[in-house]
């Protein structure tokens, strides 16, 4: 993900099978539109769009956490890095050819250790001497010999620089005697009784400028005083300049530095920016890995995702922000309720028991064809939203969109709702909890916080016998997500009804809404199978009535 012209199709959250498969398939028919589109998921999907997207051959859809842009879905500036062993003009020359202002400084695993700036070196053009000879001190041989272009002629192990430099011009032996050279990085011309001198008095490297050789008397004089000697590539004043430029990057980078995460929001990122004044701001990764860098530009240029809403239109029930998000279609077939844009957007919402009837019709109105797999998973959601015809919410085009879908994937519908319900209705190794997550819808009607989950299994019945253990994970459940009324709602097909049950304060509504046979608790609720049509008008009704 990454891209300003990337469209976002997302179902709703705790996605069902409908949600799934039509995000999948509208991303498709936008792909064959010319439109980059990405399915998404707002949460983990449930065993029976597992079983479909495997047997058809789809990977599951990425996990969308948030509509806003975060800082790795922006295009930064690429992660110009160096290690804290190259020379600052290294890193200067980095820099210029990147034209950046800054680079990072990172270890051997791309981890971010440090930032240096041209500020920073500019610093050591325009500091004080005592700055500079302080992070010339130690510097290795062969970072002043690659830095100066030159060549050592002898190096030694164990050397005695201070970091401070002497530029001899005067070659006199009188002249000599006034220099202080000891311990000193010394640029000498080409006279070789000078540099003899220069080392006996303790020069801690001599640099031979304007010299094409070195007398070899004068290199055994060096080993003998472990001074190295570098033959320049440059010029005097080129030498001396450069000199100072030697040092490792570790010498002159800042350790702690603001630096942004690349799940972090941008405009989070915004905010922070402006309690600084820095031109540029690394960005790493969870391990602390470099990625690139953001500036103020970036931000200012970032933009919020792009969503199509499919299989819902409550922002509710959407990813987080989405009312943030410039939502540019939605195709549904639930209640209106909540929603509202700043600008026009393509809004289909039709009567039809499934979603994936719809996508399938824009398929066919647009003369899109459906590959056969893509045909088999929308038959499966559009079975699996109509309980395989059983619920009160289907209509004759779900059914006529089903022979043709099951045409086109050649599938017998029969047998292929057998299989998937057989799926659907085991939920064998699942704790109760996970059960009553897995297929759950939160709204608030006349301030009262509801949640409605539904749980297709084998038979119904069998639940109003396990009151014991399915009340107190209904009662937790309630407390735990602050609900004013929870109702779940165990479902049979082969026995065409409902079992449920009920937690939370105002948990009378839900008896009076659904009330139990005379002397039973937990009744089957015959023919009581669709949430959307059914349960909650149900209760809405009740809940408006008390409100």
């Amino acid at each position: 993900m990454g891209n300003n012209d990337t469209v976002y199709i997302t179902g709703h959250m705790h996605p069902d099978t409908d949600s799934i498969a039509s995000a999948i398939a509208y991303a498709f028919f936008k792909r064959a539109m010319g439109i980059r589109a990405v399915p998404c998921r707002l949460g983990r999907i449930n065993a029976e769009s597992e079983y479909l997207l495997k047997r058809f051959g789809f990977e599951t859809p990425v996990l969308l956490k948030d509509a806003r842009v975060s800082l790795s879905e922006i295009q930064l500036d690429p992660p110009i890095s160096i290690l804290p062993d190259k020379t600052i003009y290294e890193a200067l020359e980095l820099m210029q050819q990147s034209g950046k202002t800054g680079c990072g400084v990172v270890d051997g695993d791309q981890r971010l250790v440090g930032l240096v700036t041209k500020s920073y070196i500019a610093a050591v053009g325009l500091g004080d001497t005592a700055y500079n000879n302080n992070i010339l001190h130690g510097t290795p041989v062969e970072n002043i010999r690659k830095t100066i272009s030159g060549r050592t002629l002898y190096d030694c192990a164990e050397t005695h620089m201070n970091g401070q430099v002497s530029i001899v011009a005067m070659t006199e032996p009188e002249y000599l005697r006034a220099y202080d050279v000891r311990d000193r990085i010394v640029v000498i011309g080409r006279n070789t009784e000078a540099q003899k001198e220069l080392i006996r008095r303790g020069a801690g490297m001599l640099i031979v400028v304007w010299a094409e050789e070195v007398d070899e008397a004068v290199l055994k004089l060096a080993e003998e005083n472990r001074c190295p000697v570098i033959l320049s590539g440059l010029g005097v004043t080129n030498t001396a300049r450069y000199l100072y430029f030697t040092p490792p990057v570790s010498k002159l980078m800042k350790e702690k530095v603001v630096r942004f995460k690349d799940g972090e929001l941008a405009e989070d990122v915004g905010v922070k920016m402006l309690r600084t004044r820095y031109h540029v701001y690394p960005v790493v990764d969870q391990a602390g890995r470099l990625t690139g860098y953001v500036s103020r530009y970036h931000i200012m240029n970032a933009e919020n995702k792009k969503l199509i809403l499919v299989d819902h239109n409550e922002f509710a029930q959407s990813v987080r922000a989405a009312n943030e998000a410039r939502v540019l279609e939605v195709i549904d077939h639930h209640r209106i309720n909540d929603f509202s844009t700043t600008q026009p957007v393509a809004f289909r919402n039709e009567i039809v028991g499934s979603t994936a009837t719809i996508i399938a019709t824009i398929f066919r109105e647009n003369q899109i064809p459906i590959p056969p797999n893509l045909a088999g998973l929308l038959l499966g959601a559009l079975l699996s939203d109509t309980m395989d015809f059983h619920s009160p919410t289907t209509t004759d085009r779900d059914r006529s969109t089903a022979n043709i879908l099951a045409a086109m994937a050649d599938l017998d519908i029969e047998e292929f709702a057998r299989d998937l319900f057989a799926v659907t209705s085991n939920n064998t190794g699942k704790s109760l909890n996970e059960v009553i997550s897995q297929d759950i819808k939160f709204y608030e009607i006349e301030g009262c916080k509801l949640a409605v989950s539904q749980i297709i299994v084998e038979s119904a019945v069998a639940r109003s016998h396990e009151s014991a253990a399915i009340q107190p994970a209904v009662d937790s459940y309630a407390v735990k997500k602050n609900l004013d009324l929870m109702i779940v709602v165990f479902t049979s097909i082969v026995e065409n009804g409902s079992v449920i049950y009920y937690a939370g304060k105002r948990s009378g509504w839900a008896q009076e809404a659904f009330p139990d046979k005379e002397g039973e608790e937990h009744s089957l609720q015959e023919n009581l199978m669709s949430r959307k049509q059914q349960i909650l008008p149900g209760i809405a009704k009740i809940i408006e009535q008390y409100s």
